[in-house]
């Protein structure tokens, strides 16, 4: 899921910060300013952390590959089992479960203080609220935009400047519910924590729900990162991370798209 350009540079309301005005290109296309130089920053951070995350957090789960609901975890009878993951996919290397809960406990801050620098950036700047929430037009055309999804039809000229329905509905439901999921299961977890706030294992339902709950919600991350790393390249590899590298990005001309282009039907008379 790609994220949204800038809006086009018209007039800028007073009190608001000035936009950077886009840039014409040969052939009909636009470069426009795209992403900021702070959600670059914390997009590839974020990156990195997530990356570790999850293969410390494979390797934490490999100590014990089941899954259970409540308090105690009955070894006759879980609610899964996970098969085994290869060496190359875990951090370290090889089944370390000490070394595996440092590296995941300390990328876990970085997690959650980019995680915090962005969303306060966000909040400062109002970009969530230009980019992520929909409007009732977006709801209204919520149908269409399922049916462009279906058929991997995705525009790539000026309405490529704005998020879908999809998209923003997507990122709210990743940026409100699963992200602080996985925090809340994390910390619920966590001994010291629970000297604490103890209180907080016991909304989990127990220490075995937590930490189905902390899989399940690292699962969803990582079927938001396959499907975002899948229209990436598929609406255009180069372009985006162009956009995240830089901050700008390419519009095409009118009525361009990425993915299938639809056949004109034949004039009659013309041979099939």
């Amino acid at each position: 899921m790609t994220d949204a350009a800038a809006d086009p540079p018209v007039e800028t309301p007073a009190g608001t910060a000035p936009r950077r005005g886009d840039r014409p290109l040969p052939g009909g296309r636009t470069d426009t300013w795209r992403h900021p130089l702070p959600v670059r920053i914390t997009h590839w951070i974020n990156v990195a952390a997530v990356v570790v995350l999850l293969m410390s957090g494979l390797n934490i789960l490999a100590a014990h590959p089941h899954l259970y609901w409540g308090l105690r975890s009955t070894f006759a009878d879980p609610w899964l089992s996970t098969p085994t993951v290869p060496d190359w996919l875990l951090i370290p290397q090889g089944r370390n479960l000490a070394e595996a809960r440092n590296w995941h406990f300390l990328f876990a801050w970085v997690f959650v203080i980019n995680g915090l620098i962005y969303l306060l950036f966000g909040l400062v700047t109002r970009r969530f609220g230009r980019r992520l929430w929909p409007s009732r037009a977006d709801l209204r055309g919520l149908g269409a935009s399922v049916a462009e999804h279906a058929r991997f039809r995705f525009p790539t000229d000026d309405h490529a400047r704005a998020y879908n329905v999809i998209q923003k509905l997507t990122y709210l439901a990743m940026v409100l519910g699963v992200l602080p999921l996985m925090l809340v299961t994390g910390l619920s977890m966590s001994p010291g924590f629970n000297a604490v706030g103890g209180v907080l294992l016991e909304i989990m339902g127990g220490r075995q729900s937590a930490r189905t709950l902390h899989f399940i919600a690292a699962g969803l991350i990582v079927g938001f990162i396959v499907v975002h790393v899948g229209l990436v390249i598929w609406t255009g590899f180069f372009n985006n991370m162009r956009s995240m590298v830089t901050g700008w990005f390419v519009i095409q001309p009118p009525g361009s798209t990425a993915g299938p282009r639809r056949r004109p039907p034949n004039d009659e008379g013309e041979a099939p």
